[in-house]
């Protein structure tokens, strides 16, 4: 079973966390390891949309993801549709004194030969998303004109 938390306080507010990390055209921003490509638009995710398709850099392999959770400002969650790794991720976020935290979770079961590199894939994904998330914390924190509400676009 690969299962982990990451945990980070950013200083602003949950709905500015939250439209950041929904939307599709900031992915490539704070998921650098990834070519991953939204639906285009300016739309949020929404339960049962497709969250673009990536590839991880030195592979050929395609990972497809659908929005299986979807609670604005406070819960957004992916599933796995086509991938190699059967892991399912979730975020969640809480208003806190000085902004707000967010949990990031990760779990799934790999089968076969595969469950041999468990634990190593495990600690590569939370070094990865260690990182996602203290980018999507340098961003928000250090370039807020990049995402002030009244400047979604950015």
């Amino acid at each position: 079973m690969i299962e982990f938390p990451v945990e980070n306080e950013i200083a602003r507010t949950a709905a500015q966390v939250f439209a950041y990390v929904t939307d599709s055209n900031k992915l490539a921003i704070w998921q650098t390891n990834t070519g991953l490509r939204g639906r285009g638009g300016r739309r949020a995710a929404r339960p049962g949309d497709a969250r673009g398709a990536s590839r991880p850099r030195r592979q050929a392999a395609r990972v497809a993801r659908q929005v299986s959770e979807y609670e604005p400002d406070r819960t957004f969650a992916l599933h796995v549709i086509e991938g190699a790794l059967p892991i399912d991720a979730g975020l969640t976020f809480e208003p806190a004194e000085r902004g707000t935290v967010v949990r990031f979770t990760a779990h799934g079961q790999l089968t076969g030969a595969m469950r041999l590199a468990q634990p190593l894939l495990r600690r590569t994904l939370k070094r990865q998303f260690t990182g996602h998330c203290a980018t999507i914390k340098r961003v928000l924190e250090n370039d807020p004109p990049a995402f002030s509400p009244a400047n979604k676009r950015a």
